[in-house]
Formats: C-alpha cells, structure tokens, sequence
C-alpha cells in the first residue's frame, strides 16, 4: 500500500488543535478566585479541628493534629462547667424563625406582585415605589420605633415577633421579584381567565401561582439566607437566650475575658451549614429561576 492510498484509508489528517490563551487566563483567574474566596472557609474548618492549644496566629495556616471533633461537639452541645451555651437550642429557633418568615414574605410578595403587574388601579405608580422605598431605609434608623411598635402588640421578647419583623422587612424585594417576574406573562392569561368568570384569587390561584414556580425559588433563597443570618434584629427584638436565634447565641459564645477561637470557629461553620446546604443542593434552581426572568427590568 502506498502513502497516498494509506493516507486516502485513514482520511484527511486533522489539524492540530489550537489552544486558545484568551479562554486558559479566563479560568486560571476564575480557580485563583475561588481559591481565595474559599480560604475562608479552609480557616474555619481547620481552627476547628485544632485543640486551644494549636490555635495561635503563628501556626493559623497549619493543618490540626488529627481529625478532632471535639470543638464541633462542645460548639453544639456546650459545656457548662465552662460557661459555654451550645447551639443546638438557638439551631432550632433560628428554623422556627427562618421557615415561616420565608414563606410568609415570599407569599405576601406574590400576592403584592399579582396586584400590582395585573390589577392597574388608581395609585398603583404609586404605590409600588413606596413599596420599594422600604428596601433603602437603614434598620438602625428604625429600632426604638420597631421595639416600642412590638411591645404594644405584645410581641416583643419572642419569635412570633421576630417572625413578623422579617416578614414586614421581606415584602419590598419580594414585590420586587414578582412584580417583574408577573410583567413578563402574557396579560392575555389573566382576560381569558376573567371572561371564563374567575375571580382575583381564583386568577392567581389557578392561572399564576402554578407557573411562579421559578421566582418562588429565587425569593425563597434568597429570603432564608437573609433572615438565617440576620444579627441585627435577633439582639434588638429576642431579649432571652432562650429564644435567640443562632447568630446571636454565637455572638454569646465568646467569654468575656477569653475566647476559645476553636469552639467560636466550630460553632461558625455550624451556623452557616444551612445556608451553605442550600445554595449547594439548589443554586442550580437558583441561576435558573433568575435566568427564566424573576430579576428583569
């Protein structure tokens, strides 16, 4: 067989692939990123594995000994003879706090957003940017009044409290979402319901809320990460330990004269477990309900 014959056999030689740099920097810069973003995370961890002996500035970078859990056990379960307060109390207040204030505000801001991108009425300009003012007003500006405005409704000192302050405060960026998100559907929708003799909660129920599905995932996200780590209204409204959600108790857990920087970091990986459950398990929901339109316009 010949050169050509064999070259005819084994078909056209491919060209040599070409590498493009452009594309290799892009990703060198995105790995050196999100090495850096996540030394973080490698501190907490690390520190946590350490005795209080190991931990010092000089050896901060330094893996731990062994795999040891006790710092993680004593963060959770706490150790009394020490004066330390476990988390696993405050874990459960911040669920009791975080679920229905997500799903309280997700649900008032559909309905906001339902009224306002399909029900025109008189005041609706209005209305919806005074809506949106409240994302811009500081909560520090507004404390002695939100203290004094839950001990006249009895509610101050508790979750159910808390629950209704993250509720309130959630409402301007969840109108927000919805409000954009209900723009983009046809209004065509809405008139055929209307004609075939449905009412406003029937429209919503039956013709809306099946397909909000995609910003429902967006403001619940981003409703649980904001409420789960919320500090500021938790030290200000919940004044017992024994209602505290975990941020603040994490806060507690630091002693006044030292501060056992294993424990503090156990319990911080603790505390942000659920929310760094969440956005591995549903970020993918996440990017897609932004990307199917919940944050245009």
């Amino acid at each position: 067989m010949t050169a050509n014959s064999f070259e005819l056999a084994q078909g056209p030689a491919k060209p040599p692939r070409k590498i493009h740099w452009g594309r290799v920097a892009i990703y060198v810069v995105l790995i050196a990123a999100a090495v850096f973003y996540l030394l973080p995370v490698y501190l907490l961890i690390i520190t946590g594995m350490k005795s209080f002996a190991e931990v010092s500035l000089a050896r901060m970078w330094d893996l731990p000994s062994g795999l040891h859990f006790d710092s993680y056990i004593k963060a959770w379960f706490g150790k009394e003879s020490e004066g330390i307060r476990g988390l696993s109390n405050n874990f459960m207040n911040s669920v009791y706090l975080a679920v229905p204030a997500t799903l309280g505000s997700a649900l008032l801001g559909s309905m906001n957003g339902y009224v306002l991108a399909k029900w025109k009425f008189r005041g609706s300009d209005v209305l919806f940017p005074l809506i949106l003012f409240g994302m811009f007003i500081p909560y520090q500006s507004i404390l002695i009044p939100l203290v004094q405005t839950l001990q006249r409704m009895h509610l101050y000192g508790s979750i159910p409290g808390l629950i209704f302050v993250h509720i309130v405060y959630g409402i301007p960026i969840t109108t927000l979402i919805f409000r954009n998100y209900y723009a983009g559907i046809p209004t065509e929708l809405v008139e055929a319901s209307k004609i075939d003799g449905a009412s406003f909660l029937g429209i919503y129920r039956h013709v809306l809320f099946p397909i909000s599905m995609p910003g429902f995932v967006v403001v619940m996200i981003w409703q649980f990460q904001s409420v789960w780590n919320d500090f500021l209204f938790g030290v200000i409204v919940t004044s017992r330990p024994a209602v505290q959600p975990i941020t603040v108790a994490l806060n507690n857990m630091a002693g006044s004269y030292i501060v056992e920087w294993n424990v503090q970091m156990a319990g911080s990986i603790l505390a942000a477990l659920p929310t760094l459950l969440v956005f591995i398990f549903l970020g993918r929901y996440f990017m897609r309900g932004l990307l199917a339109g919940s944050l245009k316009g």
